[in-house]
């Protein structure tokens, strides 16, 4: 999935775009083809990349997440600092409610049988079960963001756009986008 930067920063500006939304809603997709089509810099810091960074196996830092916050809090904390440091779009599930400062703020939800549809197509397995598995984990991310920050995931109200991806491709979605950020001048179409 490569896209062709169609779009640049306005001139003198800094944008930050954060997209927010639970799995299967196209969050990463989304976001890695918004930065393309910007041509700014995607932030995707994850337990992957900190597992990375940490030389151990990202099996043991997700073992070792289930009872101590400092991973949650360290990658969520980075994700914010490299967003700071200049234009980006920056991808994750809590996004829109850490990134304060963003320029625009985009929520993506679908239903849960769509959300599993797709988790289904991209990773196999029984539908049935994925189903099951999603909605223990989006509960769970629920719980812990309200622990962890005193966030409710389920409160868009933060949020400027709210996307249905049930209704629209991911380039759909990324021309909706674009084309908010050109009508509130933080972007042009080159």
């Amino acid at each position: 999935m490569e896209a062709t930067q169609t779009h640049r920063i306005a001139d003198g500006r800094q944008v930050r775009i954060a997209i927010s939304g639970k799995s299967g809603c196209g969050n990463t997709t989304v976001s890695t083809l918004l930065a393309q089509r910007l041509g700014v810099r995607l932030i995707n810091f994850t337990f992957r990349t900190l597992a990375h960074e940490m030389g151990i196996p990202l099996a043991e830092i997700i073992e070792r997440a289930k009872t101590d916050d400092s991973f949650d809090r360290t990658v969520d904390t980075r994700q914010v600092e490299l967003a700071r440091e200049g234009s980006c779009v920056l991808g994750s599930r809590l996004a829109v409610w850490m990134l304060h400062d963003a320029d625009l703020k985009v929520y993506l939800h679908a239903g849960d049988e769509v959300r599993a549809k797709r988790i289904h197509e991209r990773e196999g397995g029984d539908i049935g079960q994925i189903h099951a598995f999603t909605r223990m984990r989006d509960n769970e991310d629920t719980k812990r963001y309200k622990k962890l920050y005193n966030i409710d995931n389920t409160d868009c109200g933060c949020v400027d756009m709210q996307i249905d991806t049930s209704l629209y491709t991911p380039e759909q979605i990324t021309d909706l986008i674009l084309d908010e950020l050109v009508r509130l001048n933080l972007a042009v179409k080159i």
